[in-house]
């Protein structure tokens, strides 16, 4: 059977429902050089579907590094936890920001176990997020909580 491919329509909700951001580092789609990604959550190869509660919004960086990925390791604790589901979790919940707004703090096992894995805190997102600091565009309004 061959493999199919989302729709524009389910393109255009999930890139919506995100508000144009990447639903894990909360990096804004129209600052960045790359298109952003469509990416299931749980992936296909693991039983993932194509639904729209399987659909998450995702900048290149972060796509890349959770892969097929469902877990990770908490450096806190050494144990697996899950990563960060953006359908079934709220951002706030397990994330924060720090103080100046830089820094994407994990505040859960999958919280930090999604920051660790996806890498949120790379570099080029850093010095992307202090620049769009400067001029007033981060960070993004659903996600201000700072620690």
């Amino acid at each position: 059977m061959p493999e199919l491919r989302l729709t524009i329509r389910q393109r255009q909700i999930v890139a919506q429902r995100a508000s144009g951001c990447c639903e894990y580092c909360r990096s804004q789609a129209c600052f960045s050089p790359d298109p952003f990604s469509v990416e299931h959550i749980v992936p296909r190869s693991r039983g993932g579907t194509d639904e729209l509660d399987n659909l998450a919004l995702s900048c290149q960086g972060c796509n890349s590094r959770k892969y097929t990925d469902v877990d990770a390791i908490d450096p806190t604790t050494g144990e697996r936890a899950p990563l960060y589901h953006p359908r079934r979790q709220k951002w706030t919940d397990h994330f924060a920001w720090s103080d100046d707004a830089t820094l994407v703090i994990g505040l859960t096992p999958t919280g930090r176990a999604t920051v660790e894995k996806l890498q949120l805190n790379r570099s080029g997102l850093v010095n992307l997020r202090r620049v769009l600091q400067a001029i007033g565009r981060h960070p993004p309004a659903d996600a201000t909580e700072a620690i």
